[in-house]
This record gives C-alpha cells, sequence and structure tokens, in this order.
C-alpha cells in the first residue's frame, strides 16, 4: 500500500511538473508573439532614422526606430489604419526658445533656401486645448508642422496650423510666415495666411466670445495634407482635402515682401500695432540662413494663452482637455523636387 501511495505522488509531481512546465512555455511564447506584434512609429512611417524628438514631459531622444513611449509618441489604429500619435500637454517641460510644450520631430538634416528641402504629411488633428483667452490669437491651436531657422534670430519661415475654437465643429488651417527680422528681434512678426476657414487673426472680441464659426473649415478628425516644397530659395505650399479644393502658395524666402514699413499688411498692424512696435525683415529675408523641418504636434495654448495647465500636472491635464493631439498616417522628407508650374 505504501509503495501504492509513493508511486501516486511520483506520478502526480511529473504531471503537475510537466503542466507548469507547458504553461511557463505558453506564456514565453505569448510574450514573445505580444512583443514581436508591438508596432513603433518607426514601422508606420519609416523615415524616422531622419528624425530626433522632444516630447511633452522634455524627454529628448534622437534614436527613434523601435522607439515609443505611451501617452506622447506611440501607434494607434482607427479601425482601418495605423497612425502614430503625437500628444502634448498645455504645460510641461519644453526647448529653451519656447513656452509652448510640443511631441514634434526635429530633422537632423540642414539645409539653406537656395538647397532646399521637401516635406509632406498626411494626418488629421484629434483634439485642441478645450480653454483659453478667446482674444490671443494662439488660443486652441497646434502647429502641426514647421521650417525653423538654426542661426540668426532662430525664427520660422513656415508654421501651419489647425485652431478650433470651442463649441465650433469646424476649424481652421493657415499657414504663418514669420520675418527674418532687421536688426534685434523685438520687431518680429507673423504673416498669416488661410488655407480653410480663418487665418491668424480672427479672435474673439472679448475672451469668452468667438468669431463666426468658418464655413469651408476644417473637423476635428477630418483627414488632410500637405506638401511643403522648397525649390531654389521658393517655398511651394500644397494643401489637399477630400472634401475641400486643393490649395498652393509661393513665398520667395530668398528677398524680403516686408523690408519697408510701406509694405506691412493692415494684417499685422491691428494684431501687434496696439501691443509693441512692429519691425521690418532684411531685404534678403532668409537666404543663406540653416533651416531644417519640423512636424507633430507644437501645442500653442499654455497659460499666457488663458489655457488651464493644472499646475503643470499632465495627467490632470489630459483629463480634462488641456492637451493637443495630432495623428499621422503618412509622411517624408528629403531633398526638393522642380515643381510644376
Amino acid at each position: 500500500m505504501k509503495k501504492l501511495i509513493i508511486a501516486l505522488i511520483t506520478c502526480l509531481t511529473l504531471i503537475s511538473c510537466k503542466e507548469n512546465a507547458k504553461t511557463a512555455t505558453e506564456t514565453a511564447t505569448t510574450n514573445a508573439k505580444t512583443e514581436n506584434t508591438v508596432k513603433y512609429p518607426s514601422d508606420v512611417i519609416p523615415f524616422m532614422d531622419k528624425w530626433k524628438i522632444l516630447l511633452g514631459d522634455g524627454t529628448y531622444v534622437d534614436s527613434l526606430i523601435n522607439y515609443q513611449k505611451d501617452d506622447f509618441f506611440y501607434v494607434e489604429n482607427d479601425g482601418n489604419t495605423d497612425w502614430v500619435v503625437y500628444k502634448t500637454p498645455n504645460s510641461g517641460i519644453t526647448s529653451r526658445t519656447s513656452s509652448n510644450t510640443r511631441t514634434e520631430l526635429g530633422e537632423k538634416a540642414h539645409w539653406i533656401p537656395e538647397t532646399g528641402g521637401k516635406l509632406t504629411g498626411t494626418l488629421k488633428v484629434q483634439h485642441v486645448s478645450t480653454t483659453g483667452d478667446a482674444t490671443k490669437a494662439s488660443a486652441f491651436s497646434v502647429v502641426i508642422g514647421q521650417i525653423h531657422s538654426d542661426e540668426g534670430h532662430e525664427n520660422e519661415p513656415l508654421k501651419i496650423y489647425f485652431k478650433k475654437f470651442p463649441g465650433h465643429t469646424k476649424g481652421s488651417v493657415f499657414w504663418n510666415y514669420e520675418i527674418n527680422t532687421k536688426g534685434d528681434n523685438s520687431g518680429r512678426f507673423d504673416y498669416s495666411t488661410a488655407v480653410w476657414g480663418h487665418d491668424f487673426s480672427a479672435v474673439g472680441s472679448s475672451p469668452n466670445t468667438y468669431p463666426e464659426e468658418p464655413e469651408h473649415g476644417i473637423a476635428l478628425g477630418e483627414e488632410f495634407s500637405y506638401e511643403v516644397n522648397v525649390y531654389e530659395g521658393i517655398m511651394y505650399l500644397t494643401f489637399t482635402s477630400e472634401e475641400h479644393d486643393t490649395v498652393t502658395f509661393t513665398k520667395n524666402l530668398l528677398k524680403s515682401d516686408f523690408s519697408k514699413k510701406e509694405d506691412i499688411p493692415q494684417q499685422i498692424i491691428d494684431v501687434y500695432a496696439s501691443k509693441r512696435t512692429v519691425g521690418v525683415e532684411r531685404e534678403i529675408a532668409y537666404a543663406g540662413e540653416v533651416n531644417y523641418f519640423k512636424q507633430g504636434a507644437y501645442n500653442q495654448a499654455n497659460i499666457k494663452t488663458g489655457s488651464k495647465t493644472y499646475d503643470g500636472d499632465i495627467v490632470t491635464q489630459y483629463a480634462n482637455g488641456s492637451y493637443a493631439e495630432v495623428w499621422f498616417k503618412n509622411a517624408t522628407v528629403g531633398e526638393s523636387t522642380k515643381p510644376n508650374k
């Protein structure tokens, strides 16, 4: 009888060990499969080797292959398509030259306008801050693509914006040109051009009064594309959307449109003149100056624009709509191409 009991215990122990070993193997296999199926932004948009990134919590990374960070830079599937998500709060840690947070790519390669380069993106803006002062031009907006100077005043010959006021269904897409100010930079300004909807100068008459909703604007979650092609010193911009007419612009980056006081548009006088002196641009604009592209979510809402920041607590900001979120499904960067004229 004793021998039988020992035999049974041995048998049960062997079965248990086999089952445990089987379970451990299955767990390891499942974990390996899960690890292998993780999608990184570099799997969706394979140009990430050409970029570095600054995230909304101040994290800086210059190697983006197989890199992601939850709540800031990751992949989301909308049921049909994989998208790279750029998300950033109204308040966090940002660059030395800005008070605006960003989860934004910065191009590693640099170029001058005469040599040029090309950036494209297909995206949808999922969220902009729901709080802000409507009289502030930057409130409720996010920059989704830039050209940034790396010399002189380090100004921006291009910023592409999406902006939507609370309660509106449609928002606006517009682009700003910041002058390469002659002399010091105290008189700098942005000249704004509407693509769909309003330009930068459309603001409320009071902090809680909004301008009319744009008739031909872009909604949150609505897909559109842009192309920035700087060829032989001329910036060619193309904006496309399934629900809108294609819109194109050209801007000379080698010769200023704003080098004399009489050249200053009324828009600039209305937006800036009551606050400070408006300057002029150097005659050769950005000629010979080193520039680079940026792309992602550069949040323009902060405490200066009357937006709620919850003392910089990122979790609380995300929970209360104090953030910007932009999804890209396609993007390219590279050499400029001769435009079709």
